[in-house]
């Protein structure tokens, strides 16, 4: 079954919101073998949801809408539809009575406003979605034909609940023949930009086991996903792992982890298999490091601390770099980043420290470190390594960069790989 998705309102189309409702209707609808043809937005104007709806009828016969159902001026979806469909628009008291149920319930000060009352105008013959997530009911209407328009309010938490109560429910009912779903698999790679990744699959580049294969670059690196269509549950994951494996066996130590794996969260893991704690020392993220780590549940038993060492004179003062290193080398060198890595180390008596200092812009650049010029050291047990690289992006990417790469740094020499 293919499906058509209307998202609707006007902050939609002025980037004042950012559409998360058609990234998950997306997922779950894939995952429970509903593909989705299409994506439209369209802004708050009868004639446009009208003509966005209609169109999208004429090709797959079923479509979803998010956005319009509330109380105000501006939500026109459900009378703009009825249209469509030669449906009147009808008072529906039940629905009124909730609605007045619901207002008393939130303890709010008055009566509930008349302009509630156009939440509890259907479309003849429409069938309710119950919404027990906020206050506007969702509406499913059908033709004789067995076209359908499934409409859910817009506020992502309550059109979240209502796709799984009641919209994906009915929606399977319908299917027929044998279930198949759209799957995925996701590998996450760090160290390397996508084009090296498709220099270095070679055969694979596109795709193995006839599986589609998209690179999608970010500031945490790139991910590999790995897409199935038309399969069973059980032959989709067996064909996705089979992939992954042969993606794996050709990058080896880039793959960090799968799906949403966080890297501060891989890092922590190998810090408590080695029974290791950490310190961090950071200059042009200001801390970002620590919060990576931090932000992860039960991260204290193996996260000690840090200090953040924005001036040369806490560099020297609270993590031992040496007034000669400065001088000869600056903060921003690969034997600055070592001395306070080792420095941070003796401070906390961590087992590891790992130490970040750069350029992060937009200012403060020169012809030999340029902006984004940034020093990563690590010192695990004992041992040290460290690195300059050249981070591209704006300020905020280039310290975001910056953590990732210092994140990863550590997990290479944890694994000594």
């Amino acid at each position: 079954m293919n499906v058509e998705v209307v998202t609707i309102g006007d902050e939609l189309l002025l980037g004042f919101t950012v559409d998360t409702n058609a990234a998950h209707l997306a997922r779950e609808l894939a995952s429970a073998g509903v593909g989705i043809a299409r994506r439209t937005t369209c802004g708050d104007d009868p004639a446009k949801i009208a003509d966005a709806v209609k169109e999208a009828l004429d090709r797959t016969g079923a479509v979803i809408t998010t956005g319009g159902l509330g109380p105000t001026s501006d939500d026109l979806t459900k009378p703009s539809i009825a249209a469509i469909f030669g449906r009147a628009m009808k008072f529906d008291a039940a629905i009124w009575e909730e609605l007045k149920v619901r207002w008393a319930s939130y303890r709010w000060p008055g009566t509930i406003p008349e302009s509630n009352k156009q939440q509890a105008f259907i479309p003849e013959g429409a069938v309710i979605l119950k919404n027990g997530h906020g206050s506007a009911p969702g509406i499913w209407l059908e033709d004789d034909r067995g076209r359908w328009v499934a409409m859910l309010p817009g506020v992502p938490r309550e059109m979240r609940g209502m796709l799984a109560d009641e919209l994906l429910p009915r929606i399977l009912a319908r299917a027929t023949g044998e279930k198949t779903v759209v799957a995925s698999l996701t590998l996450r790679t760090i160290g390397i930009g996508e084009s090296a990744l498709a220099d270095l699959l070679g055969p694979l580049a596109k795709g193995p086991k006839d599986l589609p294969l998209a690179y999608l670059p970010s500031v945490e690196g790139t991910d590999l996903r790995l897409t199935t269509r038309d399969s069973s549950s059980d032959v989709a994951l067996k064909k996705l792992r089979e992939g992954a494996a042969e993606l794996r066996a050709v990058l080896g130590p880039l793959v960090y982890g799968e799906g949403k794996t966080d890297l501060a969260s891989v890092v922590l893991d190998l810090l408590r298999a080695g029974k290791m704690k950490i310190a961090v020392a950071e200059s042009c993220t200001g801390g970002m490091l620590g919060a990576r780590l931090t932000a992860i549940a039960g991260s204290s038993d193996v996260v000690l601390g840090g200090v953040i060492a924005y001036a040369n004179d806490v560099k020297e003062s609270k993590l031992g770099v040496s007034a000669a290193t400065l001088l000869a080398h600056g903060a921003v060198s690969q034997e600055t980043a070592r001395e306070m890595a080792t420095g941070v180390c003796e401070k906390f008596g961590s087992e590891v420290g790992v130490s970040i200092t750069g350029i992060a812009g937009p200012g403060g650049g020169t012809a030999e470190k340029p902006v984004g010029t940034v020093c990563i050291a690590v010192s695990a047990a004992g041992a040290l390594s460290s690195v300059r690289v050249q981070m591209i992006g704006d300020r905020d990417e280039i310290r975001r960069r910056s953590a990732q790469a210092a994140l990863n740094l550590v997990r290479r020499a944890l694994t000594a790989s």
